[in-house]
C-alpha cells in the first residue's frame, strides 16, 4: 500500500470512554453543571479524538499550504498571480496575519511550499519548507487541474506534515492555505462534494466586483460540466478541480485522524479540503473542529451540509489559517480551564443538593 492507503486504514472511530471520563471531571468542578456550554463539549471531542481522558495538552502547530493555480488564467482573481510569491515570504518573514497570531498564542507555524509557480528552493526563503508537487495546478477549464499521481502525492505531503507534528508532540492541529485563485478552486470542489450551484457558493475572494464575480460562476459551471464523469470519486474530483494546497492540507485531516491529533479546519478554502478528506474515510468526520464560519461565498451552505457547527463567528475571510489560529485559543482556554479550575471536593465547595 502507499502511504495515502496505509493512513486511511489506520483511522478508528474517536473514544467515547475518553469523552466520558473527561466530562466526570468537568462535572467535578466548581460550577454549575454544564456551565462552560461550547467549551465542554470542545474538551470532550478534543479528548475523545486524543484517546485520552485526561485530555493532555502538548502543544499547538498550523500548517500554512501555498501554491499557485492555472484556473487564475482565467480571469478569475483581482490580484495577479504574482502575489501567491510575495505571500509566501510576507508569512515567513512573519508579516502576515497568521504570522502574528500564531506568534502571539504560541502555535507552532510551519509554511509550506507545495506548488507555487516560481520555484525558490534552489535559494530556499528562511522558514519555508519545501514539499513542491510542480509549478502550480493547470487551468481546469482546459482540462484537470492535475494527474491523479500529484493529487495522491500533494495528499501525503499534508500527511506527511501531519505526522511530523505529532511526532514532534503537537496535540491539536490547524490547517490554512494561500494561493491566488484558489478560492474558485474551492468554490468547484465544494459545489462537485454538496450538488448546491456555484452562484450559491462562489464568493468575491479576492475583492471581484459584480462582473467578474459571474464570470466567475461560469469558470466554476464550466469546469463542473467538463469534468462531470469524475465527480463521483473524490481522489478524481480533488485530481480535476483542486489545487496542491488545498490537497496537502486534505491530507493533514486524514494525517489527523490516523495519528489522534483533531485537526481545525480555517474557512473556505480549507473546508473544501475537509469535505473532500471526509469523503475519502466516513471516520474522519468526527476528528476535526471548523474554526469559523467564513463571509466568504457560500460558506455557511458547506458547513451545513457538513452538519459542522463553527467555534467562531468573526465575519472574516482572510484564509491562511487565521480564523484556525483564533480557534485553537479558544481549545487551548477550554483546556486550561479543565486543568486548572478546582473541584468541589479540592477546594472545599459544596456541590449542588440533591
Amino acid at each position: 500500500m502507499n502511504l495515502l492507503q496505509e493512513t486511511l486504514a489506520a483511522i478508528t472511530s474517536v473514544d467515547e470512554a475518553a469523552s466520558a471520563a473527561a466530562l466526570a471531571r468537568l462535572n467535578s468542578l466548581t460550577k454549575p453543571l454544564g456551565s462552560l456550554g461550547r467549551l465542554e463539549e470542545i474538551v470532550r471531542r478534543y479528548a475523545a479524538i486524543r484517546r485520552d481522558g485526561s485530555a493532555r495538552w502538548g502543544g499547538g502547530a498550523i500548517a500554512v499550504f501555498v501554491a499557485d493555480h492555472g484556473v487564475a488564467d482565467e480571469g478569475v482573481s483581482a490580484y495577479p498571480k504574482a502575489v501567491t510569491l510575495q505571500m509566501l515570504r510576507n508569512i515567513a518573514q512573519g508579516g502576515a496575519a497568521i504570522s502574528v497570531l500564531a506568534r502571539h498564542f504560541g502555535f507552532e507555524l510551519k509554511v509550506i511550499d507545495a506548488g507555487v509557480e516560481t520555484d525558490t528552493s534552489g535559494t530556499p526563503m528562511h522558514g519555508v519548507t519545501y514539499r513542491r508537487i510542480g509549478p502550480g495546478t493547470q487551468s481546469f477549464l482546459r482540462g484537470p487541474a492535475m494527474s491523479a499521481e500529484q493529487a495522491r502525492r500533494a495528499l501525503e505531503v499534508g500527511i506527511e506534515i501531519a505526522r511530523e507534528a505529532a511526532g514532534a508532540g503537537a496535540t491539536l492541529l490547524g490547517i490554512g492555505e494561500m494561493g491566488i485563485a484558489n478560492s474558485t478552486s474551492a468554490a468547484a470542489l465544494l459545489c462537485a462534494a454538496t450538488g448546491v450551484a456555484p452562484a450559491a457558493i462562489a464568493g468575491r475572494g479576492t475583492g471581484l466586483d459584480d462582473t467578474q464575480l459571474r464570470h466567475k460562476v461560469e469558470v466554476v459551471e464550466g469546469a463542473l460540466g467538463l469534468h462531470r464523469a469524475a465527480l463521483s470519486d473524490p481522489l478524481a474530483t480533488l485530481a480535476a478541480l483542486g489545487g496542491f494546497e488545498i490537497a496537502a492540507m486534505a491530507g493533514v485531516c486524514v494525517g489527523g485522524a490516523a495519528f489522534h491529533v483533531p485537526v481545525v479546519v480555517d474557512g473556505f478554502i480549507a473546508t473544501a479540503a475537509a469535505t473532500i478528506a471526509a469523503k475519502l474515510h466516513p471516520a474522519l468526520r468526527d476528528c476535526l473542529f471548523f474554526a469559523h464560519r467564513s463571509s466568504e461565498g457560500g460558506h455557511a451552505l458547506a458547513l451545513e451540509h457538513l452538519r459542522a457547527r463553527p467555534i467562531l463567528d468573526l465575519d472574516m475571510r482572510l484564509g491562511e489559517g487565521s480564523g484556525a489560529a483564533l480557534a485553537m485559543a479558544v481549545i487551548r482556554a477550554g483546556l486550561e480551564l479543565f486543568h486548572e479550575m478546582a473541584t468541589f471536593a479540592g477546594a472545599g465547595v459544596s456541590e449542588k443538593l440533591k
